[in-house]
């Protein structure tokens, strides 16, 4: 598959991701400016994490009106793969290209630490690859991850198999205790209603090494690879 990251001012975990897409898993990988207009025929566009546009106003509120989000709304509506993480899920809300917003954390601080996720369901291309009630280790970093929506859109979500991941604790359970940022239903990963944009927070470019001694981020990866073999 051909995947395009795209760098916004700001950006800081865009060379993690590409290092895993093109070395770990030896994709094809183009990195894409945020001034550009020109998505290269990508197959799967990336929104990184980090701090777009110094996160000034609100996370992501900014980097949503870049050049290149224009395209990337057009090629998401023509049925195209996108998906962000962390700052890049931010940013997908703000578009508007998944519904819902990422609040600051209920503490009002930035957390940075492993926590466990399990998938709530693998019938996603983004989840497929995940086995159903097992906690999977990915880390976190961020200042606004609390997930929120109004109750009829979680009801809708619910119904339609958005909610793909859920913060979880070491055995699986899906707790109040191990909910790290206050997110309503413990979500930590949304997709849209077609399934072809998904956002989260957790970082699984930054747990899919056997240097940083935790691969259980190449779950969420072999899972987008499918893609090429449908």
């Amino acid at each position: 598959m051909k995947f395009g990251v795209i760098i916004f001012p700001g950006s800081n975990c865009d060379e993690d991701m590409i290092y895993v897409l093109s070395h770990t898993l030896q994709q094809n990988v183009v990195k894409l400016w945020h001034k550009s207009q020109d998505l290269q025929n990508c197959d799967c566009i990336v929104l990184p994490g980090g701090f777009s546009y110094g996160d000034y106003l609100r996370s992501g509120a900014i980097a949503r009106f870049s050049p290149i989000m224009q395209e990337v709304i057009q090629f998401a509506q023509r049925g195209g793969y996108v998906f962000g993480i962390c700052n890049g899920f931010q940013i997908l809300t703000e578009a508007g290209l998944l519904p819902g917003v990422l609040l600051h954390n209920q503490q009002r601080k930035f957390i940075c630490k492993n926590v466990y996720i399990k998938a709530v369901h693998n019938k996603s291309v983004f989840s497929q690859k995940f086995h159903l009630n097992q906690a999977y280790k990915v880390p976190i970093a961020h200042s606004e991850g609390n997930y929120y929506a109004p109750a009829h859109v979680l009801e809708e979500m619910q119904a339609n198999g958005q909610i793909l991941f859920q913060y979880c604790n070491a055995n699986a359970e899906v707790t109040q205790e191990a909910n790290p940022n206050g997110s309503l239903l413990n979500i930590a990963g949304i997709c849209n209603k077609q399934g072809n944009v998904f956002g989260m927070m957790p970082h699984p470019e930054r747990a899919a090494s056997n240097i940083l001694r935790n691969t259980d981020g190449l779950t969420f990866f072999e899972s987008i690879l499918q893609i090429a073999y449908a």
